[in-house]
């Protein structure tokens, strides 16, 4: 599968790195000086060249090329790619690439085969699909920041960029979907997704809440709102994850932390009193949770059968023996920075699995190597290197 990648910072090139990883051939179509935004305005620079940190994250396994878009002849060459290209992910805003000339019927028309999938703040319909989109505005538009955080605190963010990641995930779903369709039309389409509707489609227990009981959903810090107790608790050097989410794992908490009367205590006899009484319950487990280390707690829990877990920092994280075997940091030689770390793949393929191939690409890295690959020659290479097209 040949993919261009016309998008930048996030949601656009996490979709095209998940497709990059199973073993899509993407090749990133950047501005021609400063290359995509992330490569230098997004936070940690690495160690020895100008990339960021967060680039390098998102663009592995992908080809660099520069093409100056504003010139007719760097959109010939763009042509001559998407004629032989399978998909196209862009996440400009809605008006953007037709004034490039890179929109969907241009590109249609080259290539009736062509997947094009974009994706914005809010989609390419509706009052607000002119709008700047950013994670922080889609997670408040749809409603997460409102769920997010302390009971009667300030609205929080959820701590990963959730909005994005799930705009690029659905993307990735939306092009394989069009590519099985294409088996059997012979024809591409548009995919259009955003920030906003990614962000709200992983609302499915807060609209359950809103659609069966009327209430409008509340935070309730690391809480669950169907269940409890499903969070975490002080122990007594820190916190646990507890998941009493059943009645039977109820009583089996109660029995392995010493409280066997609390199965019987009636502020706490069914799952709807617990969650009415949510805070009196947190405060009895924790009296108990107090004598002991998280460690500790975890060990007996685990012991007893009930699922439990410490709550990790991301150095804890990558110096967990399940992350190692799992296969979840990988490394990779980079012609800049030597040895760089990044994500595993989640997925796991028994005949076709993912692979990492290469780190991600300088700007321009594979600019000569494409257009070679195009016909063009040495001295026109050289020519459109001259002309400021590439």
């Amino acid at each position: 599968m040949k993919v261009l990648d016309l998008t930048q910072v996030m949601a656009g090139p996490f979709c095209c790195q998940v497709l990059a990883d199973m073993g899509a051939d993407v090749t990133k179509v950047e501005p021609r000086e400063t290359g995509e935004s992330a490569r230098r305005s997004m936070g940690f620079k690495m160690e020895h060249g100008e990339d960021t940190a967060a680039f390098v994250a998102i663009n592995r396994n992908k080809k660099s090329m520069t093409l100056n878009l504003k010139e007719d002849a760097a959109r010939e060459i763009f042509y001559k790619m998407a004629r032989e290209a399978d998909v196209i992910v862009e996440n400009y805003r809605p008006d953007v690439t037709k004034k490039l000339g890179v929109d969907y019927e241009t590109l249609q028309e080259i290539n009736p085969r062509i997947i094009y999938a974009s994706v914005s703040g809010f989609g390419q319909t509706g009052p607000y699909a002119m709008r700047a989109g950013y994670d922080l505005i889609a997670q408040g538009m749809s409603g997460v920041m409102s769920v997010t955080g302390e009971p009667g605190g300030p609205p929080a963010k959820c701590g990963i960029p959730i909005g994005d990641l799930s705009a690029g995930l659905f993307c990735a779903f939306g092009i394989l979907t069009a590519c099985i369709a294409r088996e059997e039309t012979g024809r591409g389409q548009h995919i259009d997704t955003s920030l906003f509707e990614g962000a709200l489609a992983f609302s499915v227990w807060e609209t359950a809440e809103l659609w069966s009981t009327g209430r409008i959903p509340q935070p309730f810090g690391s809480a669950h709102r169907l269940t409890a107790p499903y969070q975490a608790l002080k122990t007594g050097d820190g916190y646990i994850n507890v998941g009493a989410n059943t009645q039977r794992l109820w009583a089996r908490l109660c029995d392995a932390i010493g409280r066997e009367e609390l199965i019987e205590d009636p502020r706490f006899d069914t799952n709807d009193l617990r969650m009415e009484n949510r805070a009196e319950l947190a405060d009895e487990l924790e009296k108990t949770l107090a004598r002991k280390t998280t460690d500790e707690w975890v060990d007996i829990l685990l012991d007893a059968g009930f699922p439990a877990a410490p709550i990790h920092n991301y150095q804890q994280v990558f110096e967990d023996p399940h992350t190692i075997a799992r296969e979840m940091m990988v490394e990779m030689d980079h012609p800049v920075e030597g040895r760089v770390k990044g994500l595993g793949i989640p997925v796991k393929l028994s005949e076709t699995p993912g692979e990492i191939r290469r780190p991600a690409p300088l700007l321009g890295e594979h600019t000569e190597e494409t257009l070679s690959g195009l016909g063009y020659s040495e001295e026109e290479i050289a020519d459109l290197r001259e002309r400021k097209i590439i």
